[in-house]
């Protein structure tokens, strides 16, 4: 199969977990750290899986050494109109939107699934189902994401490669935001089966709920 066919999953684990107080990502889901789950996961639906973080070295051996690893740099001055390949290595992050964009820009495929590190409950089903969908995805779509009352859910679903000089472009003017991204183009709505699947640990009272609610 070309790389047309095939899909390329980036999973974002650069965030500081400052709400929870301890790395999301390493936070145990009934004895699996979360960032394993969600890696494995995406290696159910995709033919490559890229680990976009500024610790690579933190999950190394958790996710083995045939992990993909791309490493989460920070932006030179906002005035710089820069290209990814001239942003060079830091420590601090800046947010998702740019860990994705960092991560699309060694995608070869067509399309990309982007997830979150922070989602327990993601259903391996719902997503094999909705990359079915992408060949009848309109052409002018950047993206086909899921969509709730607060607006997208930029960080479970799917882009397309060529979205990347409009990022870059939103990111060279100061833009942080996926929501506002995503609101100046247009975005084909994946249908949500499970809405219960879009929840996310940010804090340890959403964790005492995930874990109070897997005993039930």
């Amino acid at each position: 199969m070309d790389e047309s066919g095939k899909l390329t999953a980036i999973v974002l684990a650069g965030g500081k977990s400052s709400r929870m107080g301890q790395d999301k990502a390493l936070i145990s889901i009934q004895g699996v750290p979360l960032l394993q789950i969600v890696y494995g996961i995406a290696q159910s639906c995709a033919d490559t899986v890229y680990v976009v973080t500024p610790w690579p070295e933190r999950y190394q051996d958790l996710l083995g050494s045939s992990c993909q690893f791309i490493q989460e740099v920070a932006l030179p001055p906002a005035d710089e109109e820069v290209g990814i390949q001239d942003i060079s290595p830091s420590a601090h992050t800046h947010g998702p939107l740019v860990g994705f964009a960092q991560g699309l820009a060694q995608v070869k495929t067509n399309w990309v699934l982007l997830l979150a590190c922070d989602l327990p409950k993601l259903r391996v089903e719902v997503l094999q189902d909705w990359a079915t969908r992408l060949d009848k995805v309109g052409d002018e779509a950047i993206a086909a994401l899921a969509h709730h009352p607060k607006g997208w859910e930029p960080l479970c679903g799917f882009y397309r490669r060529r979205c990347l000089p409009q990022l870059l472009e939103f990111i060279n003017q100061g833009g942080r935001s996926f929501q506002q991204w995503l609101e100046q183009n247009p975005v084909e709505v994946l249908p949500l089966p499970e809405p219960e699947m879009l929840f996310n640990c940010n804090t340890p009272e959403d964790l005492a709920f995930d874990n109070y609610h897997r005993l039930d």
